[in-house]
């Protein structure tokens, strides 16, 4: 358990420098606004791509730590009842 946590925490350290990245259209769009005097757009564009980002491992971790603590749990009401025997 405290290997997977580990592997998937390093794996997302490790892609932490390519979420700085933006797509051409993005890019475009932040060097217009930049040279017509708003800089502040490019800032709520790269939050929102973080936000993007970020969503789906999220809810990835969070369904798979319900998944696993319900299935312990599981697993100790089955042992309980095999050693009452």
């Amino acid at each position: 358990m405290k290997r997977v946590l580990l592997f998937t925490l390093c794996f997302l350290l490790l892609g932490i420098g390519n979420t700085f990245a933006q797509c051409a259209m993005c890019r475009s769009t932040l060097e217009n606004n930049f040279s017509n005097g708003n800089p502040g757009v490019g800032a709520g564009i790269n939050t929102g791509i973080l936000y993007l980002l970020v969503m789906p491992y999220l809810a990835v971790i969070i369904l798979g730590y319900f998944w696993l603590k319900s299935s312990r749990n599981a697993q100790q009401e089955l042992s309980g009842r095999t050693s009452s025997r």
